[in-house]
């Protein structure tokens, strides 16, 4: 009868150690709360607000100019009257939307979608076009540099972000797009329009060739017109004239360079049934009670803030012409919108001696490369911009 020989303790090749020369068992390190955030997420810096407290603050692009006396006593008589206790009426924001529709000029067509600013309609783009658990990275695709929210937004919607860098004097390289589009076929391709922190208005012919290679993509265009009332021209009239070229366009605006930073409201206007698929992720009650009824009263009173917008317009154009004539100005770009870009010899040390000053600016030359050494100045009220350019030529 056969046996099973035992196995031989011999083949095992890993010598046995004395119990007491064994090492230690490190414990699993416990679980804290961190550890369910995303490790993208924790490697993030979040959007830092620079502090302002008696500073002449012209880093952010703000209207300077406050509502008359007396539209700001009627104002405050129509919001103590709202009912806070209710959440915000759908007929309320229909009536916000018919009025920005006439503000505007709506194409036939076309619908409006709010949005608690500009920010959040970038959020709900990337998060409708995400597409988790599939395998599949849609992609984003804008010039650069640009605005930060279309890169951030991209990132924690799991889409891929493809950034195209302009010119060295920051005019949209359109081989170079073209190029990019064809070969990462986006699913958003972002135009700002003017552009943001360059103040560029493109050429009109690069844009709508772009627009059309997306479009043969089967991609989306969101023309970003943040500070279309300091313009001389916007998207919605080729929307307009060429609406089935423009078919895949969306065309998003801000109330806050209109004068309303401080509300928070944002629209979207695009074709009715591309909009109504994006209006899907929206949250229930997005914009507030007091952001409506501030709105409606701010297009009530449209040509006041029309009024400003042309004093800014005019003391842009003053402001380039002084800057042109510091000699510790590079360079001093054209602009479409309410900032002015520049270079100075070290923006670090002018930015600093700025601060010290009072008078706060935007230091961009960190954000790409071909920012170097750039500032970025908001235009402000002539006393704003005198007092700016005084510590600009004190600082440079």
């Amino acid at each position: 009868m056969a046996f099973c020989s035992p196995p031989r303790l011999a083949a095992c090749r890993t010598p046995i150690q004395p119990a007491h020369c064994r090492l230690p068992r490190m414990p699993a390190p416990s679980p804290t709360p961190l550890t369910h955030i995303r490790p993208d997420v924790r490697a993030m810096r979040a959007y830092h607000v620079q502090p302002a407290t008696g500073m002449l603050k012209m880093d952010a692009m703000e209207n300077p100019f406050r509502l008359p006396a007396d539209l700001q006593t009627a104002l405050g008589q129509r919001l103590g009257a709202l009912a806070l206790n209710r959440y915000p009426s759908d007929a309320r924001l229909a009536e916000l939307q018919a009025a920005l529709a006439r503000y505007a000029g709506l194409p036939e067509g076309h619908r409006i979608m709010l949005g608690n600013g500009s920010d959040e309609l970038i959020a709900l783009l990337a998060l409708a076009c995400a597409r988790p658990g599939s395998g599949e990275r849609p992609g984003v695709l804008a010039p650069l540099p640009g605005f930060v929210m279309y890169a951030l937004s991209a990132q924690l919607q799991g889409l891929d972000f493809v950034g195209v860098p302009l010119t060295a004097d920051f005019e949209l390289d359109e081989p170079a797009m073209l190029a990019a589009i064809a070969r990462h076929r986006p699913a958003l391709t972002y135009i700002a329009y003017p552009n943001n922190p360059t103040a560029t208005l493109w050429d009109e012919g690069a844009v709508q060739r772009i627009i059309d290679a997306v479009g043969t993509q089967g991609g989306i265009v969101v023309m970003d017109e943040a500070y279309q009332p300091f313009a001389c021209r916007s998207w919605i009239g080729r929307l307009h004239a060429e609406p089935g070229r423009n078919a895949h366009v969306l065309l998003m605006r801000t109330l806050s360079k209109f004068g309303l930073a401080g509300v928070r409201l944002g629209y979207l206007i695009g074709p009715a049934a591309l909009v109504n698929e994006i209006d899907k992720v929206r949250p229930p009650y997005n914009v507030n009670l007091l952001s409506c009824e501030t709105a409606l009263f701010a297009l009530e009173h449209a040509p006041v803030f029309a009024a400003q917008a042309a004093e800014l317009r005019t003391q842009r154009d003053l402001l380039i012409g002084a800057l042109r004539q510091l000699p510790g100005i590079a360079k001093c770009w054209d602009s479409q919108a309410n900032m002015v870009l520049v270079r100075v010899a070290d923006a670090s040390r002018t930015y600093e001696g700025m601060k010290t000053l009072k008078v706060l600016v935007r230091n961009v030359s960190t954000m790409h490369p071909l920012l170097s050494n750039c500032l970025r100045l908001t235009v402000g009220s002539a006393d704003d911009n005198a007092q700016m350019l005084a510590a600009l030529q004190a600082s440079s």
